[in-house]
């Protein structure tokens, strides 16, 4: 088997806003740098703002940012880096856009229920979206399409993130990305 520092992948972390994504692909990002691996997080709050400020929430609009996230993760993951994508990605077919361009592809669905989601949200997004002040919001006026085979579910209101991460490197070590 070639070096895992050699060959880059992307782990795609998708699942509602204040599911837990960042937050696990943060301390993910942490246990990998300390393996000695190249790590870049690209988290979707982050890269929209850098490189996509103008695009609204639309479906077509959060398709182009997704294929946009989907195109820097392609670069980093064929240079050797691991790609940690931390984006609500809300659509299956956007999802299964990236998988077939980045091909070295690890979808971790963070599955959280959305009343869990809405006590978390510290950024008072839902509130908003549920007084109808933000439109298309995911989980409230917008579809969230749950992944239909992901390589891995993580319940981040049954465990800890720390477990989450964990459990996120013990599949890919089942995976063959990662050695033990």
């Amino acid at each position: 088997m070639t070096d895992s520092r050699e060959i880059g992948f992307a782990l795609w972390f998708t699942g509602l806003p204040s599911s837990g994504k960042t937050t696990i692909a943060r301390l993910l990002e942490a246990h990998l740098r300390a393996r000695g691996l190249r790590v870049e997080v690209l988290d979707g709050d982050e890269v929209r703002q850098q490189l996509s400020p103008q695009l609204g929430f639309s479906k077509e609009e959060r398709d182009v940012h997704i294929r946009r996230i989907a195109y820097v993760a392609q670069l980093l993951v064929r240079n050797g880096v691991i790609a940690i994508v931390a984006a609500i990605s809300p659509y299956r077919e956007t999802r299964q856009y990236a998988r077939q361009l980045i091909g070295r592809f690890v979808e971790v669905y963070v599955k959280c229920p959305l009343e869990v989601c809405i006590a978390r949200d510290v950024k008072g997004l839902y509130k908003k979206a549920l007084r109808g002040e933000i439109a298309n919001f995911t989980g409230i006026s917008d579809p969230y399409e749950e992944p239909s085979a992901p390589e891995l579910v993580l319940h981040s209101h049954e465990e800890t993130p720390e477990e989450s991460a964990h459990r996120v490197i013990a599949r890919l070590i089942e995976l063959g990305y990662l050695r033990s």
